[in-house]
């Protein structure tokens, strides 16, 4: 069993404590990893102090900057497969999607940010004409400092990649937080960091508790900016502990997402996507869409399609490729789930497949459980509202456009949706009136480093990926110049004598 220790001013360090990693498959240890307490996390810290304040890094042209994160997302995709199936042991995820998706997107993330960097921190200057005079404004952008990364356990890997690879691009140093239960990718991408020329200090990657190496991340005065993604509840004390040191935030939440299927869609498309939307990565994704909206005109043919091949959809171990769907992360989280399904049959919901436990004895050791479907009863049911976190989709029927814009919105979460429609311009139109900060067309899950992504209401705030996502790990510094012609500026004769 491998053991893992804490990556901290370019050093590998082992703490008192320690933590066994569960796969979820098997329900079996196949990892130690060293946990850090508040001591030890306030050491990173101050590496990352030292590494931002006055070690060479801020001194790095941006072309050396480039070439190291280039080198780092090489060094990615050359331990690909190794890497796709620690994920796929650690979290449980189908070793076709770690493979496939996880690990080349995670590549590159860090290549894209490192090839445009130059570009997304290009100043810009703005000629200023007033009663005042004139003046010339540089608009430049730089690093913020000390950045707390943060990242959840159904994307370890992915996620994690995306805000290191901004924060780095942008010129700062990081203290990478995985969740403690699907640390080891990150932990992997600690020993990849390690064998490249960063300065000491500028990467640290710690395991730890929420409640003590978290609270320090985000209480310390010397991190100027946390970007955390995960639950609300872990959102809203995350905001408390910021607020005692003010700094940067980002927070990408919770989602309840609606997926729409107008009476003109490809039927067999917005099934098939539909499934993905919901059962890819077992339903824990803040963006599935576990809100199914159907035009009445279709819905019967609708519900019977989805019905039917969700029953097909193939449960197996995470390293197998024929795996559709892997296990649930903890048994905790399948507890979870299995408490909102005994809640929907106390309200009288109908179950039209799944809702239980497999009973296979190949799956019996791990945390597996059934792709759900149940039929709704509009927006006063609890499953309407609540986000569940796993593989249960609510299929509920509108009579029109208004309708489904009303039942769509009506939720405290705002982070993605779908449309599915045949006629374009109709689903563009009807995407404006959709409160979500992605809405999808005729697809689900397409992210693109190029665009931003993040939501509103509950869901958070700010933006991870593209030129605005980017932008969020800079500072903005206004230089201004006078440029007053023939004279001196008014604040010369202000006081003058």
């Amino acid at each position: 069993m491998k053991e893992y220790s804490l990556y901290i001013n370019g050093r590998f360090e082992k703490a008192a404590l320690s933590r066994e990693i569960i796969n979820p498959s098997s329900g079996e240890a196949i990892a130690r990893v060293s946990m850090a307490d508040a001591g030890t996390v306030d050491y990173a810290i101050r590496s990352a102090r030292e590494a931002y304040d006055k070690g060479p890094w801020r001194n790095f042209s941006l072309d050396k900057r480039r070439d190291l994160i280039l080198e780092l997302s090489e060094k990615l995709l050359g331990k690909a497969r190794e890497l796709a199936e620690v994920e796929s042991l650690n979290s449980g995820k189908p070793i076709k999607e770690t493979t496939f998706m996880d690990i080349p997107s995670s590549a590159q993330t860090f290549r894209h940010f490192a090839e445009n960097l130059k570009f997304y921190l290009e100043p810009e200057t703005i000629e200023i004409k007033s009663q005042a005079g004139r003046a010339k404004a540089d608009l430049i952008h730089g690093g913020r400092g000390v950045v707390g990364l943060i990242v959840p356990w159904n994307y370890p890997l992915l996620i994690a990649s995306w805000k290191m690879a901004q924060a780095l691009s942008a010129g700062n140093t990081v203290v990478l937080k995985p969740s403690t239960s699907t640390p080891l990718s990150a932990l992997e991408l600690a020993e990849i960091v390690d064998e490249l020329d960063f300065p000491k200090g500028v990467v640290n990657i710690i395991t730890g508790k929420g409640d003590e190496a978290g609270k320090t991340i985000c209480t310390n005065k010397y991190v100027d900016m946390v970007s955390f993604t995960g639950s609300n509840e872990v959102g809203k004390r995350i905001m408390g502990y910021a607020s005692e040191s003010i700094k940067k935030l980002i927070m990408e939440l919770g989602g309840k997402s609606a997926s729409i299927v107008l009476e003109d869609s490809d039927l067999d498309l917005a099934v098939n996507g539909s499934l993905c939307s919901i059962f890819l990565n077992q339903g824990q994704m803040c963006t599935a869409t576990s809100r199914i909206l159907v035009s009445d005109k279709i819905y019967d043919e609708f519900r019977d399609k989805f019905t039917q091949r969700a029953k097909s959809i193939k449960l197996g171990q995470a390293m197998d490729f024929q795996t559709q769907m892997g296990p649930l992360m903890s048994e905790a989280q399948r507890r979870r789930v299995l408490s909102f399904i005994d809640k929907a049959r106390r309200e009288g919901l109908k179950i039209l497949c799944g809702g239980k436990i497999p009973e296979s004895p190949a799956l019996k050791k791990g945390f597996f459980f059934e792709p759900t479907v149940i039929e709704g009863k509009g927006a006063e049911s609890f499953l309407f509202r609540e986000e569940i976190f796993g593989p249960v989709a609510v299929i509920d029927k509108f009579s029109g456009i208004g309708e489904a814009v009303s039942l769509a919105n009506d939720s405290d979460f705002a982070l993605a949706g779908c449309i599915w429609s045949k006629d374009k311009d109709k689903a563009a139109n009807l995407a404006k009136d959709i409160c979500a900060g992605t809405v999808w067309i005729n697809t689900y899950g397409m992210f693109f480093n190029e665009l931003s992504y993040g939501g509103f209401k509950q869901s958070g705030f700010g933006k991870e990926l593209g030129k605005q996502g980017f932008l969020e790990y800079t500072s903005l510094k206004n230089v201004i110049t006078d440029q007053t012609q023939n004279g001196k500026s008014l604040v010369n004769y202000w006081y003058g004598f």
